[in-house]
Order: C-alpha cells, then structure tokens, then sequence
C-alpha cells in the first residue's frame, strides 16, 4: 500500500469500472467508473491531511483502495473504514492482509480507538476478511440501506485499539 500516484489512474479505473466492485460499495462510488473519476479521486486523496486512502497495489499496478472516513465532534476517536479491490486479486488473502496493515498504521498514527465498516450482511467475502484481519462483529443492523432498489441488511464490524497497561 501506498499514497495513490496520478499515473494510477489508468490501472484504477480499469479495475474500478467493474459492476462486482461498484455492487458492494455506496452509490457515491460511480459506474462506470471512468479515467476522469479516478484521476478525480487521486486529486482528493494527495490534498488529504492526513493521508486517509491509499493505493492497494499488486507489481505496481493500483488495483484497489482503502480509506478511512475519520469522525468528527464527539466522535472524532472513531473512524469508518472502506475498501474494495479488483476482482482478478481476490481470493488470495490480499484484502485481509490489507485491512490488517492499514489498520495498524492508523491505529499507530492516528489519536482513534475505533475504526469500524459496515459492508453489506450478503458481502460474505468482505465479511470474512475483516473478521481474519481482526475485526470483531458488533451486531445486525436490520433493514439498514438501500442498493440497487433493494433494501438490505448490514453488519457491523469494528476494531478496537489497544490500550497500554
């Protein structure tokens, strides 16, 4: 992982501008997913302070994301994670490996004591990898959001840091 590149563009939108990505994701993300969008996001992610999203990249080639949504007022301890991942790398432990790094880091250089996602109950795969990569199931949140016409159920997820004795 790394700080998104403009030359990333090209590879980030190819991998974006699947229906599979943009399926388990807000509609805020786009499909499709176009070279303007991705260097559109590449421009956000280099003015953030801190750096909230980085390049998930594979023989240097950008073929996902990972961010955080940090929290504010009295919840500023706390952040959202959000994810996704092209789909010829899934399925090799990329993702769990990636929510688990990412994690750390922030953990390490962030003031939070929270970082939670909440993917769709039906994205097993999503599910799974926050569970290996640490994350703990919070609940059900029944009936919860709407994608595709479609109302859906989420879980929770979180992760909580560590305290020193």
């Amino acid at each position: 992982m790394r700080p998104f590149l403009p030359e990333d563009a090209p590879s980030l939108a190819l991998q974006a501008n699947d229906i599979s990505v943009w399926r388990n994701l807000r509609d805020l993300f786009p499909h499709p997913y176009t070279l303007e969008h991705a260097a559109g996001f590449i421009e956000h992610t280099r003015n953030q302070t801190p750096v909230c999203h980085l390049a998930i990249v594979i023989e240097g080639q950008a073929v996902g994301s990972i961010g955080l949504k940090l929290g504010t007022d009295v919840e500023r301890v706390s952040a959202e994670l959000g994810y996704w991942l092209g789909a010829p790398y899934r399925g090799h432990g990329v993702m769990t490996e990636a929510i688990r790094a990412f994690t750390d880091a922030a953990f390490e250089t962030l003031e939070l004591t929270r970082i939670f996602a909440v993917p769709f109950a039906d994205n097993v795969a999503s599910c799974r990898a926050l569970e290996k990569a640490g994350f703990v199931l919070e609940g059900l949140l029944r009936r919860s959001c709407i994608k595709e016409g479609r109302v859906t159920d989420q879980r929770q997820y979180a992760r909580i840091r560590q305290l020193e004795p």
